[in-house]
């Protein structure tokens, strides 16, 4: 699941019970959403059995595979995107260093 996120690396320093506790709470928040939006999307209104139907299962399988897929994708776009910002922010950092000392 750490790929979804983009985080590969275990938490480590003072810190650390911050980042596990951050970590718990996104990952509650998203299965949180994907059963209320599966549930919605593919569960009866009429719930005559105890277990899903054949259809329900099918269709609960593919939206949360559908939603994990979109959620890695959409973790991997803000990831390229910061990575990009903090480029852009280093190289202002250096124009200005560099435009600081010639004056």
């Amino acid at each position: 699941m750490d790929a979804l996120f983009g985080q590969n690396a275990q938490p480590s320093g003072p810190d650390a019970l911050f980042a596990a506790t951050t970590e718990m709470e996104m990952y509650t928040d998203l299965f949180n959403k994907m059963s209320a939006s599966c549930f919605q999307k593919c569960a009866s209104r009429k719930h005559k059995e105890p277990d899903l139907a054949l259809g329900e299962m099918s269709c609960t399988d593919r939206c949360v595979s559908k939603y994990l897929e979109t959620q890695e994708k959409v973790g991997r776009v803000l990831q390229e995107a910061n990575e990009a910002q903090a480029a852009n922010q280093k190289n202002i950092q250096e124009m200005q260093s560099a435009f600081a000392n010639r004056g």
